[in-house]
């Protein structure tokens, strides 16, 4: 029965809509997906930029170590000398260290070639693959580096000495020797950087892939 009250104006009849309207939340900035691509192409190039160097180095300390041999005459007594030479191989620590520079030089031409193959890919290197990269990176990185260690205590007692051991230095006659040893090792070394530049890029970047899903 409608009211026939003058003082309640017609619009108070009509019904109340009880739906709120929904608050549409605002596309994302276009630019960041391009920022990202742009990010995930720049840790690629340096990527590939550090495998290179990972494999020049390992590559020429590999040669230096193999070209470390001398031949020198030593005195034993008066008037009297016997030919010695000095090679790599007669350490095993040195042996460890051709090993060791081997497998750097093997790996980095493979990863090397996957990480040019996923550069030219539309997304990229995907995450797992960034993921296996820092799993292999860091293990070579150990071996690398250990068999730096070990290849460089054992130079540094030919270069001079251990009178506690008794053990005579031989970098005063083995001259050119002791050098090839001496900058396969400081290269090693550069290799065992580069690898530990590579785990921090992949880890890096394996960050930001995640962060952005």
């Amino acid at each position: 029965m409608a009211s026939n009250d003058p003082t309640i104006p017609p619009h108070a009849h009509s019904p109340v809509s009880m739906e709120v309207p929904l608050k549409t939340s605002a596309p994302p900035p276009e630019y960041s997906d391009y920022r990202g691509a742009g990010g995930s192409k720049k840790h690629a190039l340096l990527d590939v930029f550090f495998r290179v160097v990972l494999f020049a180095t390992a590559v020429a300390g590999i040669v230096l170590l193999v070209t470390s041999k001398q031949t020198k005459l030593i005195p034993v007594a008066p008037g009297l000398a016997i030919s010695r030479t000095g090679k790599f191989s007669h350490s095993p620590a040195h042996i460890y260290l051709l090993a060791a520079l081997s497998t750097a030089a093997l790996y980095s031409i493979i990863t090397g070639l996957i990480s040019v193959f996923a550069l030219m890919k539309p997304g990229g290197a995907s995450a797992k693959l960034k993921f296996h990269f820092v799993i292999l990176d860091s293990l070579l990185l150990g071996i690398v580096a250990a068999a730096t260690g070990a290849s460089g205590g054992v130079s540094y007692i030919g270069l001079k000495g251990n009178s506690h051991s008794r053990w005579n230095k031989i970098c005063n006659m083995y001259d050119t020797y002791c050098i090839h040893v001496g900058a396969a090792i400081l290269l090693s070394l550069i290799s065992s950087i580069t690898l530990l530049l590579l785990v921090w890029i992949n880890v890096h970047a394996l960050s930001k892939k995640i962060a952005r899903r």
